[in-house]
């Protein structure tokens, strides 16, 4: 699968262009702020019906304009798509799939699948706990629909919970049966979640260990621990278990809305002691591992996008990444970088079909 040509208008600072797009490698060169991440954050929202960098879809509109259009056309399968979307200030986006309109964003989740590699990252490590639930909730939820909605249902279920544990401290009193009725649907949708969460844990770490070690000629050791109360525990009996910790604090203390994903190197977190290196070559191969996760459920080679994927790193990871990319095993790939002579030996090392784009102030200034 490939995305054919991009077509954007009043995308952040992209005023309006056409791109046509080589089915294996194109290359965005260009200072910082010229519009690169901008037209690979494009490429993205067209696979998410969100932007990677900006949640408030206002704030992805150009300045001083109304609205934003961005519209794809896809090979996949064999198949044409054709994806367009739209949003105007004050209404609400319009999503099409080969021009009828989604009744639902989550419906298209998953038909265009993409891995993006970006320096914003490096928040799965340094960030908290959320974070990495949402890396794993997000590549879960791009292959099981049912994962996606068994998780807004157990949201959901847990803010009524809270709701009413914050209610009952204020009025002073508890009401067991009350709260009962929000524990069966966090019991019901929590063990799915576990399972399925634990699972791709599982089948997701020798394939990052892999990466790693290549990238790093296997000069540290990796891993990745799944972090929850269910190991050791039945559900209903955590729930029960927590109840007076959950009255005092006045909020669920338990469940997979607390579970965490351990990043280890050499044995210790990586969080507090990897290199900016190592942070960056750990983030790489999380995502290589998610891609191969991905081709291996759909069937489809996810489009890959590298944005400023060779900063911080030394000369050595350089070369080894450039040789994984380059690899056939890969689909259409997109890389920035502000080093023409970065991108001038993947296109060497490839020998393959490749575009490169020159952009300054939002606009393609030169294709070749």
């Amino acid at each position: 699968m490939y995305i054919k040509e991009l077509t954007a208008v009043n995308f952040k600072n992209i005023g309006e262009t056409t791109l046509r797009f080589s089915g294996r490698l194109n290359c965005f060169v260009g200072d910082n702020g010229a519009g690169k991440t901008n037209l690979l954050d494009a490429v993205y929202y067209l696979s998410f019906c969100k932007s990677y960098f900006q949640a408030t879809d206002q704030f992805n509109i150009k300045h001083e304009e109304n609205y934003f259009m961005l519209k794809g056309r896809y090979k996949r399968l064999g198949s044409e798509e054709n994806i367009h979307c739209s949003i105007q200030k004050g209404s609400r986006k319009q999503f099409k799939r080969n021009a009828k309109v989604y009744e639902k964003l989550a419906d298209h989740i998953g038909l265009l699948p993409l891995v993006m590699i970006s320096p914003s990252d490096k928040v799965l490590i340094l960030g908290g706990s959320e974070e990495r639930r949402k890396f794993i909730d997000g590549v879960i939820s791009q292959f099981d629909h049912e994962y996606l909605h068994n998780l807004l249902n157990y949201n959901r279920a847990l803010g009524h919970r809270n709701a009413l544990l914050k209610q009952f401290a204020a009025e002073n009193r508890f009401d067991a049966e009350m709260l009962a009725v929000w524990d069966t649907p966090l019991v019901e949708y929590g063990e799915k979640i576990y399972l399925a969460r634990r699972t791709f844990i599982e089948k997701l770490i020798p394939v990052f260990r892999h990466y790693y070690a290549l990238i790093s000629k296997g000069n540290e050791q990796v891993d990745l621990i799944h972090q929850s109360d269910f190991y050791t525990q039945h559900f209903e009996a955590a729930f029960k278990n927590a109840l007076t910790r959950d009255r005092f604090l006045q909020y669920t203390t338990v469940g997979i809305h607390k579970e965490d994903l351990n990043l280890h190197i050499d044995g210790y977190p990586v969080k507090k002691l990897g290199s900016q290196g190592q942070i960056k070559t750990y983030l790489v191969a999380l995502k290589l591992a998610q891609f191969e996760f991905l081709k291996e459920i759909s069937g489809i080679r996810p489009i890959l996008l590298l944005d400023d994927i060779f900063d911080k790193l030394d000369k050595n990871r350089v070369e080894e990444i450039i040789k994984l990319v380059s690899n056939e095993h890969f689909g259409q790939i997109f890389i920035t970088d502000t080093n023409r002579e970065h991108l001038d030996g993947i296109v060497k090392a490839t020998a393959k079909e490749y575009k490169i784009f020159t952009l300054k102030n939002g606009k393609v200034s030169k294709e070749e």
